[in-house]
């Protein structure tokens, strides 16, 4: 026949209702949670248009013969540089090198001037530490 399997007594008791103490104190602290969640912010966020120009910034110096360029116009005197002393340094063309070179003065970061058959570039003053206050500022 079957066997029987004995099993233990289980003591079933009534969960006591929680008291509104508690209840109150849970709602509080969920409402504290949301109050810290969907709290105003502290201070304005940049705008769409601020986004793109500093977007455009960050862009044109995130790359590292635009830095390598950068760092070479600022070691020359006066922070200026002609095109023919910074081509060697770089190792690259010179078609290379001016369209980094251009992409910085679109970027506002350095001028051109032009002088007989050689371009001189020069970091605009305040530029680069206008860029690092706008990123510090995020």
């Amino acid at each position: 026949m079957g066997d029987t399997v004995q099993m233990p007594f289980t003591e079933t008791r009534a969960v006591p209702e929680a008291s509104t103490a508690v209840v109150d104190a849970v709602a509080a602290d969920a409402a504290a949670g949301a109050a810290d969640c969907c709290a105003p912010a502290a201070r304005e966020a940049i705008g769409a248009d601020e986004a793109e120009r500093l977007a455009r910034l960050l862009k044109a110096v995130a790359d590292p013969a635009r830095l390598r360029l950068l760092s070479l116009v600022a070691a020359h005197d006066e922070m200026e540089a002609c095109v023919c002393d910074l081509t060697e340094p770089l190792g690259l063309s010179q078609p290379t090198v001016s369209h980094h070179l251009k992409v910085l003065v679109d970027a506002g970061i350095l001028t051109r001037d032009k002088r007989g058959t050689w371009a001189y570039y020069r970091l605009v003053p305040g530029a680069l530490g206008t860029l690092a206050d706008r990123v510090h500022g995020l």
